[in-house]
C-alpha cells in the first residue's frame, strides 16, 4: 500500500554559471510530496502518519530558511530533490517502508519528480 505526505519549506538560492535571472540570489517556497510503500502491519498501519511526518520534517529541516548554496554547489530543483531523497532513504532504513517517489515543487508551477 502507498502513503503520501506533503510539506513545505522556504529557502533562497542562486544558480552558478546560469545565464539568466536565476543567477541572482532569489527565494522560493518549496513543496515536497513524498510517497512511500509498505505492507499493512498487524496494527493496521503501513506507518503512522505522525511518524512519517517526523521523518520528512527531519530530512528537510536543514534546508528551511537558508541559502541552499551553502549546502549544494549547484542547487537546481533536480539536485535539491536528490539530496532530500537520499536523506529520506537514510531516515527510513530502520523501517520496512521504501520511498516510491518524491516530487519537489519550486514555487507554484514548476516541479521535478523522482520515482
Amino acid at each position: 500500500m502507498k502513503l503520501g505526505l506533503v510539506t513545505e519549506f522556504d529557502a533562497a538560492h542562486s544558480l552558478p554559471g546560469y545565464q539568466g535571472k536565476c543567477a541572482c540570489m532569489h527565494g522560493h517556497t518549496y513543496q515536497v510530496e513524498m510517497v512511500v510503500e509498505g505492507e499493512v502491519g498487524p496494527d493496521g498501519f503501513v506507518m503512522d502518519f505522525y511518524e512519517l511526518k517526523k521523518i520528512l520534517s527531519s530530512a528537510i529541516e536543514p534546508l528551511d530558511h537558508i541559502c541552499l548554496n551553502d549546502i549544494l554547489p549547484n542547487p537546481t530543483a533536480e539536485m535539491i530533490a536528490q539530496w532530500i531523497a537520499e536523506r529520506l532513504k537514510k531516515e527510513m532504513e530502520p523501517t520496512s517502508i521504501r520511498l516510491c517517489s518524491l516530487k519537489l515543487w519550486e514555487g507554484k508551477n514548476k516541479w521535478v519528480l523522482l520515482d
